[in-house]
């Protein structure tokens, strides 16, 4: 599989896209006027528990409070039976016995703010590598479940349980931090390990102690309300998380970016140094690679079919929902195959847009009914595949008798169209807007309604050009009836920035 990863730099806004086999497949952003917060360490305070909720309000110096719950805070942990894992002892606390109101935490964003929703915390701290993922609070050793070779797995759990082995303290809280040399550290292997030597995840062991021992200082001199960590800028964060063994060229229009990511590139995975090149180029790399026109097809809700079906997807604020329709697919045997083959198609079509338009929550789709059940089979085994490749978490469950697949896939950021859209100010919302004849109607109950209210000689009424004109041309007739039943003269004036569903009636 052929793979790159275009990294599109100008002075406010950063631009990456991962693109496999020509085909646009993740998009992230990030501007200087509002970038993310996910992977963020400060100190807050609490400003508010909330019993009912099992959750507290943490002010971190955003513009909304943020939000604790109770299954993120870090609870004492003591050594199990089993070489060196936690356990986590007794059922979850109160909020009110782990928080207090004015009480100071250290917590990282584990989501940026969304919508109407404050950011989401946690004080089970975690700092990111090449390789590994520090766990700072916890002593517990991971391997992520993409890494599928037990041997592997054991291999990587092996050298890590070597290199990061120390005298375990009995109790390990961010209360009561033990000194450095004093304690084992928690671990989590990522997927980029897999195969990697030895002395790599032990550079990476250095690295993340650096980090977290300036960390500490911060921590120390930090006031409330204050940064004490921040992950890296987008351009590298990409090549830290993204890229692979897989991935041919990553490609930087930014000289300046390109240098950086040199250096980065130099230091921490010096194997794949000569893949990042700086794209000179006059034409915008983007443009190049047909990017722009893919990020414009991705905040529509039609996604046409390669067959001639096509995809609605529908983003609400409560789940995302996909309906999958034949459209003009005829298909070439039966029904059955022709409603199959829409499927398997869908299934891989609306894998892609989740990730591109990193949708996330609860998620719907509604496939075309299958009568038989290995076709469902699958479809589904399809949609599991497909969603293999996506870095995010995702969940896939069994389909219903109804055609319709639930599954979750793990959100921390705003959607591609939350990102880069706002709400229509002509429908506020709605995605459609009232007719000409609706408004008009409208305004004559208006009209009634004031001069019932008010003394007038007559009125104006205000509205866009295509109400008043629907008004004089078609609607003359019941206009005259009007004024001879109120007694007053009306008369309409269109304003050409008024929106359909804006008027005024102005008594004078």
């Amino acid at each position: 599989m052929s793979e790159e990863i275009l990294i599109n730099v100008t002075p406010r806004e950063t631009r990456v896209a991962v693109v496999e086999n020509g085909m646009l497949q993740e998009v992230q952003v990030e501007r200087a006027s509002r970038r993310g917060y996910v992977g963020n360490i400060y100190k807050g305070r609490v400003s508010r528990v909330m019993p009912g909720m099992q959750a507290a309000f943490v002010e971190i110096g955003l513009e909304r409070a943020a939000f604790l719950h109770a299954s993120d805070v870090v609870r004492a942990q003591l050594p199990s039976d089993e070489g060196g894992e936690v356990a986590t002892p007794g059922p979850m606390p109160a909020i009110g016995d782990l928080v207090r109101d004015g009480q100071e935490v250290v917590v990282q964003v584990v989501k940026d703010p969304i919508g109407s929703k404050g950011a989401r915390l946690t004080t089970h701290l975690s700092i990111p590598s090449r390789y590994l993922v520090l766990l700072p609070y916890s002593r517990a050793l991971g391997v992520s479940v993409r890494i599928e070779d037990d041997a592997e797995r054991q291999r990587l759990k092996d050298i890590l349980a070597e290199l990061s082995g120390a005298s375990l303290p009995t109790v390990s809280t961010p209360a009561a931090e033990p000194a450095p040399d004093a304690r084992r550290y928690g671990y989590i292997v990522r997927t980029n390990a897999d195969g990697t030597a030895r002395e790599a995840l032990a550079e990476d062991i250095a690295y993340l102690g650096k980090v977290w021992r300036a960390v500490q200082d911060n921590i120390a001199r930090a006031r409330v309300g204050e940064r004490i960590y921040e992950d890296l800028s987008l351009p590298l964060r990409a090549l830290r998380d993204l890229m692979r063994p897989s991935v041919e060229k990553v490609r930087i229009d930014s000289r300046e970016t390109f240098e950086r990511a040199q250096r980065f590139v130099a230091q921490f995975m010096p194997e794949l140094a000569e893949r990042v090149e700086h794209y000179p180029g006059e034409r915008p790399i983007f443009d190049l690679y047909g990017v722009e026109d893919e990020i414009q097809n991705a905040l529509r809700k039609n996604v046409p079919l390669k067959s001639g079906g096509y995809l609605i997807i529908d983003q609400t604020e409560a789940m995302t929902t996909i309906d999958v329709n034949t459209g003009g697919f005829l298909g070439t045997r039966n029904l059955e195959e022709t409603v199959f083959r829409t499927n398997l198609e869908a299934a891989q079509a609306a894998a892609r847009h989740l990730r591109l338009r990193n949708l996330g929550g609860i998620i719907i789709i509604d496939f075309i009914d299958m009568t038989d059940e290995e076709h469902q089979r699958q479809v589904l085994r399809q949609l599991q595949k497909s969603m293999a490749r996506d870095h995010a978490k995702a969940t896939v469950y069994e389909m219903s008798p109804l055609g319709l697949v639930e599954m979750t896939r793990k959100r921390t950021t705003e959607s591609l169209e939350r990102q880069l859209c706002e709400t229509c100010p002509a429908c506020a919302g709605r995605g459609s807007i009232k007719t000409a004849e609706t408004i008009t109607y409208e305004i004559f109950r208006e009209i009634t309604r004031a001069v019932r209210q008010f003394e007038a000689a007559k009125l104006l009424v205000l509205a866009a050009p295509k109400v008043v004109n629907r008004i004089l041309e078609e609607d003359s007739a019941a206009v005259a009836e009007l004024e001879e039943f109120i007694g007053k003269t009306i008369r309409f004036q269109p304003e050409e920035h008024y929106s359909q569903e804006q008027y005024d009636v102005v008594l004078l």
